[in-house]
């Protein structure tokens, strides 16, 4: 397994993004603990959580709790995984599309000391926004990171869901302790390029969220029926390499700058080892190439 920078700490090239293993369509728990388990054996080493990972109107933290449990249990050392978690959402209803936004600081801060307590641990090693408030004044909001940064409660600090100005603000109040990006971003939805490009000149390492997009409806058992558009170029490219489109797609992800550290969901011990052999996965110039332009081919 490769390896990038996220702050002062090395972690995977790959992560996991924990949250299919709580939300609506989660497997039972032992799967959630043998997916989890299986990216450890793959070499992964940043899991990402939220404290609103969770189905719609139930308790707050199931994940956090669910990759605490894990880890726990792992039989192996974890001293040098990273946990990153996040706060700021929430899901107080019933329906599936009820998320809600909090970036209230008094709420940001109790909202880390929960999550504080579910993982177990002392210090929270990456803590982020989940989304701004437009409620609430950005720099209050990332002032509830710095103090919890001050405090000790949180090791490092990241943003999720912020443009290129909130970076840069975020930026100047925290400074180097500012370490992360996590945004929507694959090649089907890349609307996030200038954060990502941003993030790179900062050196923020950019951690997108639905890294997969259409890329993750491909079967692991065989490919599916070929799309039309642009993901058909990795779909095809992928059964010539003998790989998974959804592994062709990470290793594209990686060469989009040094700090892109994707972190795919798994909700299946396979999908995760499938996706964490994309760090070694290298892609020729040709390649390369052919994938740039379908991307950049008008949908």
């Amino acid at each position: 397994m490769r390896h990038r920078t996220l702050g002062d700490v090395r972690v995977s090239a790959i992560g996991l993004g924990a949250m299919p293993l709580s939300i609506e369509g989660r497997p039972d728990r032992a799967r959630a603990l043998a997916t989890v388990h299986a990216a450890l054996d793959a070499g992964v080493t940043l899991l990402d959580t939220a404290d609103s990972y969770h189905l719609p109107g139930a308790e707050p933290g199931h994940n956090e709790r669910l990759v605490a449990r894990a880890l726990a249990g792992y039989g192996g050392d974890t001293s040098h995984v990273l946990v990153a978690t996040k706060g700021g959402r929430g899901r107080p209803g019933g329906g599936s599309a009820d998320w809600t936004v909090n970036g209230d600081p008094r709420h940001l801060k109790r909202a880390a000391e929960a999550s504080l307590r579910r993982l177990g641990v002392e210090a929270i090693g990456l803590y982020q926004l989940h989304k701004p408030d437009p409620a609430i004044p950005f720099e209050e909001s990332v002032g509830a990171l710095r103090d919890l940064l001050d405090e000790g409660k949180i090791r490092l600090a990241g943003l999720s869901n912020t443009d290129t100005d909130q970076i840069r603000r975020a930026h100047a109040i925290l400074g180097d302790r500012l370490v992360s990006v996590q945004n929507r971003y694959s090649p089907a939805v890349r609307d996030s390029e200038p954060e990502l490009r941003l993030a790179a000149e900062l050196g923020l390492a950019f951690l997108p969220w639905s890294p997969l997009g259409g890329i993750s409806r491909s079967s692991l058992d065989g490919p599916a029926e070929q799309p039309s558009d642009a993901l058909g170029t990795f779909h095809r490219l992928a059964l010539e390499r003998g790989v998974s489109p959804q592994q062709l797609c990470l290793a594209w992800l990686l060469t989009r700058s040094p700090t892109v550290i994707p972190i795919p969901g798994a909700s299946r011990p396979r999908s995760i080892r499938d996706s964490a052999a994309a760090a070694d996965l290298s892609l020729t110039e040709k390649e390369l190439s052919h994938l740039d332009e379908a991307v950049r081919r008008p949908r």
